[in-house]
C-alpha cells in the first residue's frame, strides 16, 4: 500500500505536521506531535480504523485518497513478458531448442 497523507494534506493547503495537528484538533483527534510526525514522515505499519476515519474527516478526503494499492510481484510468481518477434515473424511454432534438465527435477528447496 502507498500512504498518501502528504498528498491529501497538500490539497487542504497543509504543509507541515504542526499544521496537520491543528487540523486534527478541529475534529477532536488529538494525537501526539510525534505520532503525527511519524504519520507524516513515512508509511505507518498500522493505523487504527478510528484514527483513519478522523484523519479523513479532518482532511475532507476518503480512505482511497490516503491509501493506494500498489501492484507487487509475489516470490515464486512468474511474470510473462511479451517476447520480441523478428520482422516477418507470423507467429508460427518456434524452432528454438528446448533445454533439457539432467537428473531428477527438484520439487522442494534444499534444507
Amino acid at each position: 500500500m502507498k500512504w498518501n497523507l502528504r498528498w491529501a494534506a497538500a490539497r487542504q493547503d497543509i504543509w507541515r505536521p504542526t499544521d496537520l495537528l491543528a487540523a486534527f484538533a478541529t475534529v477532536g483527534f488529538t494525537p501526539s506531535l510525534s505520532k503525527v510526525a511519524a504519520l507524516w514522515g513515512g508509511t505507518p505499519v498500522t493505523v487504527r480504523l478510528d484514527d483513519l476515519d478522523k484523519i479523513c474527516q479532518a482532511l475532507n478526503c476518503t480512505v482511497a485518497d490516503l491509501l493506494e494499492a500498489e501492484t507487487t510481484v509475489l516470490p515464486g510468481t512468474v511474470t510473462q513478458e511479451p517476447q520480441a518477434r523478428a520482422v516477418g515473424d507470423d507467429g508460427a511454432a518456434s524452432v528454438r531448442p528446448v533445454p533439457r534438465r539432467e537428473g531428477p527435477r527438484r520439487l522442494n528447496p534444499p534444507n
